[in-house]
């Protein structure tokens, strides 16, 4: 279904060089139509648009200079679309950042669609958490409150939305939607997306770090442990470490700092470093790998697409809640906690023995998620092409009354 074009505004976390963020926002401007008129909005303007260029029509606006451009796109469009990523959240105090200042922004922006505008709102397959204040909860019910279209990526999500007394529908996130060859047939890749082939008789491990953690007072704790891990799993099964920075630049300790850092504390340890522009890159490097160790999200979801079993560093919620989905209980560890290093590396290597089967489960469970995507995204497209007027429930006041 194409439906008549809209003119979408279209808003998240781009252009931070953030592997992830950008494949959100292909997958989405893929899946609602390439006929749509898109306003994106970005933190590095430039970058987006030769991302999209050819593809899509789309005008970018600089996500910190453009606020008054802002304004006269929610004026003028049809809708406003939030897709994807952990869009209700406090902050974690490692980003330096004000914990509300995420939500303040998205509630000043739906409340003037809403209330001004008089535009309807989508927010699709987005997380939501965490939010544990009374403050943030109810920042979060001001906001929620005043979405037509809502649609939660998991079950804590889903759960955080009806304690507070908004009832969304359960999807899946997005990039599940996209297959091994769409990940893998980016031909803007770099040339370093191509690896050497491995060191003979080691064990290819594509790394992935995130600074960004629920306890940064743990964040040395932690590379300490799974540095032991690594040097104790390379002492049984030989292994060579593949960088997988899934954001590099935009802000301090990202993943390429962070990553290039960890290498210093196993020197014995062969370490390849990687520089990935685009998801292909980073697609490349992980079929390429025999297993995947990452925080991040999307690297762990990008991993179960092509194949590649991943062991998941759950640093928040989110990931917790994905490796569940994924049954990769066994293979995953909480990295806000104290952990034995050994039994991390008994799991490793575990995974390392067992990893034809784990890829295969992994692939059986990712199958289902895409039809669920792809079923979330048909129901997307049908609402788009609806009357625009329709809400989900009489415009509200943003307490939520």
């Amino acid at each position: 279904m194409t439906g008549r074009p809209r003119r979408i505004v279209f808003l998240g976390t781009h252009g931070q060089h953030n592997i992830g963020d950008e494949l959100l926002l292909e997958t989405f401007l893929t899946q609602l139509g390439t006929q749509h008129h898109y306003v994106v909005n970005s933190y590095d303007p430039a970058f987006t648009l030769a991302q999209l260029a050819g593809r899509f029509t789309v005008t970018v606006i600089d996500t910190a200079a453009d606020r008054a451009r802002l304004l006269r796109a929610l004026a003028g469009c049809d809708v406003l679309c939030f897709g994807g990523g952990s869009i209700i959240k406090e902050l974690y105090a490692s980003t330096g950042r004000n914990r509300y200042s995420t939500l303040l922004m998205i509630l000043a922006i739906v409340t003037f669609t809403r209330r001004i505008a008089r535009k309807p709102i989508a927010m699709l397959n987005v997380g939501v958490g965490p939010v544990r204040s009374p403050r943030g909860l109810r920042l979060a019910r001001m906001i929620l409150s005043q979405v037509d279209e809502l649609t939660v990526r998991d079950e804590k999500s889903l759960t955080l939305c009806r304690s507070i007394g908004v009832e969304p529908r359960l999807a899946t996130d997005a990039v599940f939607s996209v297959d091994a060859e769409s990940l893998l047939g980016d031909d803007r890749a770099s040339s370093d997306a191509e690896p050497a082939a491995a060191s003979p008789g080691r064990v290819r491990v594509a790394l992935n770090l995130n600074f960004d953690i629920e306890n940064p007072a743990h964040w040395e704790l932690f590379l300490s442990g799974l540095a032991r891990a690594l040097q104790s799993l390379d002492a049984r099964h030989p292994i060579e470490l593949h960088s997988l920075p899934m954001q590099t630049g935009f802000k301090q300790h990202d993943d390429a700092e962070v990553l290039d850092e960890f290498a210093t504390r196993v020197p014995s340890i062969p370490f390849v470093r990687h520089e990935l522009a685009t998801p292909g890159d980073a697609a490349r490097v992980i079929q390429k790998s025999d297993i995947v160790v990452a925080e991040r999200l999307h690297a762990i979801v990008m991993a179960s697409i092509l194949g590649v079993p991943p062991f998941a560093l759950a640093y928040d919620v989110k990931v917790r809640e994905l490796a569940a989905m994924l049954r990769l209980e066994r293979w995953s560890v909480d990295i806000n906690a104290p952990f034995d290093a050994e039994e991390l590396a008994d799991r490793m290597a575990d995974l390392i023995r067992e990893r034809a089967a784990v890829a295969a489960r992994v692939s059986e469970t990712n199958a289902n998620l895409r039809r669920k995507a792809q079923d979330n995204f048909d129901r997307a497209r049908k609402w788009m092409a609806g009357p625009q007027a329709r809400r989900r429930r009489p415009a509200e006041r943003p307490d939520g009354s």
